[in-house]
């Protein structure tokens, strides 16, 4: 595939995603990264035998550009994950610790004085 191909795959692949960012989940984000890491280590590839024109160049900055955007809402959904993940085994800990004291066929017996 040639490098103009490839860099019109990775600006429509990025296109994609932007539209729906605040939409898709974290599978869906984490495969984006895995196509986009391939398209660029083939961008790569090319532009080592044939340099980078200007206007791909520009085309690429303009491409880059989202990565903030994309970075911070995988670290969004990172963050939700965490807390996810903090609340359960919080709860985990607590209904653990409220098994732990209750035994079953047991009884209370009092002692008067």
């Amino acid at each position: 595939m040639d490098k103009d191909k490839l860099v019109v795959e990775l600006k429509q692949l990025t296109q994609n995603i932007m539209e729906r960012l605040y939409e898709v989940e974290f599978e869906e984000l984490e495969s984006f990264v895995d196509e986009r890491q391939k398209l660029i280590d083939d961008i790569i590839r090319q532009f080592s035998l044939v340099p980078a024109t200007e206007a791909q160049k520009v085309e690429i900055e303009r491409i880059l550009h989202h990565d903030s955007e994309i970075t911070a809402r995988m670290n969004t959904l990172c963050l939700e994950a965490l807390d996810w993940l903090q609340k359960r085994n919080q709860a985990k800990a607590q209904r653990s610790a409220y098994e732990a004291a209750y035994t079953p066929d047991s009884f209370l017996m009092d002692r008067r004085k």
